[in-house]
């Protein structure tokens, strides 16, 4: 038996839709039926942004059907999700390379560090990743200033209305928004996840500041004694060393 939503002979016209690649923009076109797609572009290997699962919790064929997916599948709710949130802030962020490079390179270092430190929450770390300067444009427009503290107030309510769109659950949205609000300034007591994004956009940060200034070796042990995580501490150390100055 197939199941009537996989089955073609009951398609419509939006069974073959186009999405854009969260790495590099490229469109990538998906059948229904499609788990994922190789970007030709980038290599990027995108998930179908419109497969739905959630039948799989009462529907008596789930087995079959499901078996018959890759298995990345297993994994696929949290990359699928993802995958959305990075395509959300580049259309949101649009032209502005700089800033995209910036939430991706933050969301890189922050996924190596969250899987290494016990505790943390993939979703939310990843969707603080992309998402943690995302203030920064109602900031410059309403205060001509990208200062923390209009970035912590502007970007939850711009978090909050893309997390929305996406279906995120409720408790997610306000556990990254919270995240967002207050991101450079660590509270007295912190949750894994906060301190994953922090030392994650800590490491960037220096990237970008030591490619003009390179730190001696005493400034960089000082720095890295900062981080929140352990994993953090490991690796700053190694993203970092090579900018030393010998």
């Amino acid at each position: 038996m197939q199941c009537p939503g996989q089955d073609s002979r009951y398609w419509s016209g939006e069974a073959v839709f186009e999405s854009n690649c969260p790495h590099c923009g490229q469109v990538i076109e998906f059948f229904k039926d499609d788990s994922q797609r190789t970007c030709r572009n980038c290599g990027h290997k995108l998930l179908n942004p419109k497969m739905d699962f959630g039948c799989a919790s009462y529907c008596p064929y789930a087995e079959q059907c499901l078996g018959s997916l890759p298995p990345e599948l297993a994994t696929a709710k949290g990359n699928l999700f993802k995958d959305k949130v990075a395509a959300a802030m580049r259309q949101y962020f649009g032209s502005d390379s700089r800033r995209i490079r910036h939430a991706e390179a933050v969301a890189e270092q922050a996924e190596i560090i969250g899987k290494q430190e016990p505790g943390g929450d993939m979703m939310v770390i990843m969707a603080c990743g992309y998402l943690h300067d995302i203030g920064i444009k109602e900031a410059e427009r309403k205060f001509n200033s990208s200062l923390a503290r209009y970035q912590h107030s502007e970007g939850p309510p711009v978090a909050r209305e893309l997390l929305t769109t996406l279906q995120a659950k409720p408790e997610l949205i306000d556990e990254v928004c919270d995240i967002i609000g207050h991101h450079h300034a660590p509270r007295k007591e912190e949750t894994v996840n906060f301190k994953v994004l922090y030392d994650a956009d800590l490491i960037v940060n220096m990237v970008e500041e030591y490619q003009a200034k390179p730190p001696t070796q005493e400034r960089l042990d000082r720095l890295i004694s900062l981080m929140l995580t352990e994993a953090g501490k490991v690796q700053a150390k190694a993203v970092l060393q090579r900018f030393v100055q010998v």
